[in-house]
C-alpha cells in the first residue's frame, strides 16, 4: 500500500530519504534478519547531497495544468510579488520519522503545530453544552441541502468551549434527528432543551477540505485573495504542487479561524505562522450560500478566532 503525505515536498523528501536507505539495507546481510532482529529503521540519515532538480521534475513534472487550473507564465504583478519559487530550493527534513497524522509520513511537515490543529476527520463526535447566564449556547446555523450547519461560533461561549467550529453539521439534539428542519425548528429545539445538558451528535466540517504548504525561501506560499477568496495561484508554488483551488474561502490558517477577518489580518496571520501552513477552505458558492443570513459585522464581531488547543 502506498503512503500518505501531507504534502507533495514530504513526498519528495520521503523518496529521496528511501532512496539512499536502500543501499544500506541491501549491504546488510539476511542472516541478521530474522524473527528476533528489530525492525528497520524508517528513514536513514540526512541526505548527504540534495537530488538533483531534474530527477524530480523526470518523476513529477511541473502542473502547468491542475484540475482544470490554467495556471499561464503570464502572470499578474501583484501575485508574483506574492509568491517566488526557487528553482533550485530542496527541502531538508527536520523531522525524521512517520507522522501520527491519519498514518501520514511527513518527514518534513510532521512538528507543524498547525498541522495538527487544522485536521478534518469528516467523523462523527458527541458534544455536550450547557446554556450560559443568558440562557444561550453562542451557535449560529444555518440550513443547507436538509443538513443544520455551523455559520457562527461566538468567542467564549459554550459552543466555543466544547470546539464546535463553522462549518460543523449538527445531527442530532437530545437524539432528535435534525435532517429537513428548519432553522428556526431547531433554534426552538435548543431554546427549550434543558439549560444543562444539551447532547448534540456533530459531523466534522463535511464542505471542508485542508492545504498544507511549505513557505518558499522568500516567505511566500503562492496564492492570492480578496475578501477571504483565493483568487490566484503562482506556477511552480507550493500552493500549485499541492492543490490548492481558486474559488475557495479561506475558513482557518493553522487551524485558527480567519472568517470574518480583514485581508490585511490574515496575511499577518500567514506571515507570522511559521514555514508550514495548513489552509482550511471550502468551495466558494457554499462559503456564499452558509453565510447569506449572516452580517459581516456580526461574523468579525462575533466570531471565535482563538487559536485552538491540540
Amino acid at each position: 500500500m502506498s503512503s500518505l503525505y501531507p504534502t507533495l515536498e514530504d513526498m519528495k523528501v520521503d523518496h529521496m530519504i528511501q532512496a539512499q536507505t536502500k543501499p544500506l539495507e541491501s549491504s546488510v546481510p539476511t542472516a541478521a534478519v530474522g524473527p528476533s532482529a528489530p525492525a528497520p529503521l524508517s528513514y536513514g540519515l540526512y541526505p548527504s547531497a540534495p537530488a538533483a532538480s531534474d530527477k524530480f521534475e523526470a518523476l513529477y513534472p511541473v502542473l502547468d495544468d491542475y484540475m482544470g487550473l490554467s495556471l499561464s507564465r503570464d502572470i499578474p504583478p501583484e501575485v508574483t510579488a506574492l509568491a517566488t519559487v526557487s528553482q533550485n530550493q530542496v527541502a531538508v527534513p527536520q523531522y525524521m520519522g512517520t507522522g501520527n497524522l491519519s498514518n501520514m509520513v511527513a518527514p518534513i511537515s510532521g512538528s507543524s503545530l498547525g498541522l495538527k490543529r487544522a485536521q478534518v476527520s469528516h467523523g462523527i463526535r458527541e458534544v455536550i453544552l450547557c446554556k450560559d447566564q443568558k440562557g444561550k449556547v453562542g451557535l449560529r446555523v444555518q440550513a443547507i441541502n436538509k443538513g443544520i450547519f455551523v455559520v457562527l461560533v461566538q468567542a467564549n461561549s459554550p459552543a466555543a468551549l466544547a470546539g464546535l467550529r463553522f462549518g460543523d453539521q449538527l445531527l442530532t439534539v437530545n437524539e432528535e434527528v435534525l435532517a429537513g428542519y428548519s432553522v428556526d425548528k431547531v433554534h426552538t429545539l435548543i431554546v427549550k432543551a434543558n439549560p444543562e445538558r444539551i447532547v448534540i451528535a456533530v459531523r466534522d466540517r463535511p464542505f471542508e477540505r485542508t492545504v498544507t504548504m511549505h513557505k518558499s525561501s522568500t516567505g511566500h506560499v503562492g496564492f492570492a485573495f480578496r475578501d477571504g477568496r483565493i483568487i490566484s495561484l503562482v506556477k511552480d508554488s507550493s500552493a500549485t504542487r499541492n492543490g490548492l483551488l481558486i474559488d475557495h474561502q479561506l475558513l482557518e490558517v493553522n487551524g485558527q479561524n480567519v472568517v470574518g477577518i480583514k485581508d490585511s489580518d490574515i496575511t499577518k496571520i500567514i506571515d507570522g505562522a511559521g514555514n508550514v501552513i495548513t489552509v482550511t477552505v471550502m468551495p466558494s458558492f457554499v462559503y456564499d450560500h452558509m453565510i447569506k443570513h449572516t452580517s459581516g459585522g456580526m461574523l468579525k464581531k462575533l466570531m471565535d478566532h482563538s487559536i485552538p488547543d491540540i
